[in-house]
C-alpha cells in the first residue's frame, strides 16, 4: 500500500505515484466511451446533494501522478500529463470537468493517485509549473494563502490511492474544511465515511470561532483552515502546544511512557531535550515545537522504516490528542479522554463532532487507533463521492 499520508502533507503534495491507467466517461443515454490501451478503471459517481449549489455551479478536477508525471483527467476521458502549455491566456490551466445537468454523473476512475477536487460557483486556477526535475508540474490551491488565487472559491477535496484494484481513500480536513463530503466504496465490503451530521456545517464553524485562540482560522462562511496554517499568519499562537509539550517532558523525564506498535512495545524516557525509546528498536525524538505537533513533522517526522515511523505517528497523535501526558500506554484508544487539559485542540474536536461516524481526517496521524474518516477495500467495484447538504 502506498503511504496515504504523504497523500496529505500539503496542497502540493497532494499526488503519489501511480502505473498510467486510462479513464471512462458515461454520458447521457448511458454511452461509454473508452480510450484504447489503457488499464482497467472503476466507475466513479459524483452526487450534487449540497442543497446550495446546482449541478452547473460544480466543477470537478482529478488530478495526480501515474509514476512518471503529474497528470490530470480531462472533460473527454483523458488521462494527460501536466504540461505547461496547459496554462491560458490568464496563466492558469483549466481542468474542470463539468456535472451532467442534473441526478449523479458517473464517471470512471483510472488507477491513480491524487485528489478529486470540488469547486462550487467559480472554477479552480490550477498553475502547471517547472517542477524541481526539471517536468512539469502542479501548483495546488492553497487557500489558507490570501494571495492565492483561489482564496475566494469555496472548494475541497477527497483522496485517492487506486492501484491492482484496490482503492484507498479518505476525506480530509488536514488543511482546511469547506465543503461538506462523503465517500462510499463498494467492493468486498459497503462502506462509507465523512457523513456530516445533519447542520454540522455551521456548528463546525461556530465551535471553532468560539474556541479561545482558534477564531481566526474561521475565512467567513467559506472554510476553516487548519492551525498549522494559521501559524505566521496572525490567525494562531505559534506556541499553542508549547507548555503541553513542556508538560509531557516533564511527565516521562520520572517514568516511562510506553508505546505499542506492531513491531512490538517501546518503552520511552525522557532525558534532556531527548525522548529516547528502547524495544524492537531504539529510536528517539528531540523536544517538538507546535509547528511540528499540528504538521506531524520535523521532530515527529515519521520516516517509513516499520520503527521510528510508527512511535511517531503515535506520539504525534497523542500530542494532538492531549492525551500523551496523563497516558502512559499509547495509543489511546478512548475517544472519551481526547481533547482535554488546557490546550486542546478545538479544530479537530470540532470535525470529529460533526461526523456521524466520529471520524475524521483532522490532522496527518488521525489515522491512529482508527479515527480518521478513511476507508479501503482490495476489491473495490465502485466509489461514490457526494457533497452533502450544507
Amino acid at each position: 500500500m502506498i503511504s496515504r499520508r504523504s497523500l496529505i502533507r500539503g496542497a502540493t503534495a497532494g499526488a503519489i505515484a501511480a502505473p498510467l491507467t486510462g479513464l471512462l466517461v458515461t454520458e447521457a443515454g448511458g454511452v461509454t466511451r473508452r480510450k484504447a490501451g489503457r488499464a482497467a478503471a472503476m466507475p466513479l459517481k459524483i452526487v450534487n446533494n449540497s442543497g446550495e449549489y446546482g449541478n452547473g455551479s460544480v466543477h470537478v478536477y482529478i488530478v495526480g501522478n501515474d509514476g512518471t508525471n503529474q497528470v490530470r483527467v480531462t472533460p473527454e476521458g483523458e488521462l494527460k500529463p501536466v504540461s505547461l502549455g496547459d496554462n491560458g491566456g490568464d496563466g492558469f490551466t483549466d481542468y474542470a470537468i463539468p456535472l451532467a445537468g442534473s441526478g449523479e454523473t458517473t464517471l470512471q476512475l483510472p488507477e491513480m493517485s491524487g485528489r478529486i477536487y470540488v469547486a462550487l460557483g467559480e472554477k479552480l486556477k490550477f498553475k502547471a509549473v517547472e517542477g524541481g526535475d526539471g517536468k512539469a508540474a502542479l501548483a495546488y490551491p492553497a487557500a489558507w494563502v490570501e494571495s492565492d488565487p483561489n482564496y475566494g472559491v469555496v472548494h475541497d477535496c477527497a483522496e485517492f490511492t487506486f492501484k491492482s484494484g484496490a482503492m484507498y481513500c479518505n476525506t480530509t480536513m488536514v488543511d482546511m474544511f469547506s465543503v461538506p463530503l462523503s465517500i462510499r466504496l463498494k467492493g468486498a465490503k459497503d462502506q462509507t465515511t465523512g457523513t456530516l451530521k445533519s447542520g454540522a456545517r455551521d456548528k463546525v464553524f461556530q465551535d471553532v470561532g468560539a474556541a479561545e485562540g482558534f477564531s481566526g482560522l474561521v475565512i467567513d462562511d467559506k472554510r476553516v483552515i487548519a492551525p498549522g496554517h494559521g501559524m505566521g499568519a496572525g490567525k494562531f499562537a505559534e506556541d499553542y502546544f508549547d507548555a503541553y509539550i513542556d508538560e509531557v517532558w516533564s511527565t516521562y523525564s520520572g517514568k516511562d511512557l510506553v508505546v505499542t506498535t506492531n513491531a512490538g512495545k517501546f518503552t520511552g524516557r525522557v532525558s534532556g531535550d531527548t525522548f529516547s525509546f528502547t524495544g524492537p528498536a531504539q529510536v528517539s525524538f528531540n523536544r517538538p515545537s507546535t509547528k511540528d505537533v499540528l504538521f506531524c513533522d520535523g521532530n515527529l517526522a515519521a520516516p517509513n522504516d516499520g520503527t521510528t515511523g510508527p512511535v511517531a505517528a503515535i506520539l504525534g497523535a497523542a500530542l494532538n490528542r492531549t492525551t500523551l501526558a496523563s497516558i502512559a500506554d499509547q495509543p489511546t484508544t478512548d475517544p472519551a479522554e481526547f481533547y482535554k487539559g488546557s490546550s486542546p485542540h478545538h479544530y479537530v474536536k470540532a470535525m470529529h463532532a460533526a461526523t456521524e461516524d466520529g471520524k475524521a481526517y483532522g490532522f496527518a496521524f488521525d489515522d491512529v487507533a482508527g479515527f480518521a474518516s478513511y476507508i479501503e477495500d482490495g476489491a473495490a467495484s465502485e466509489i461514490t463521492l457526494t457533497l452533502t447538504p450544507f
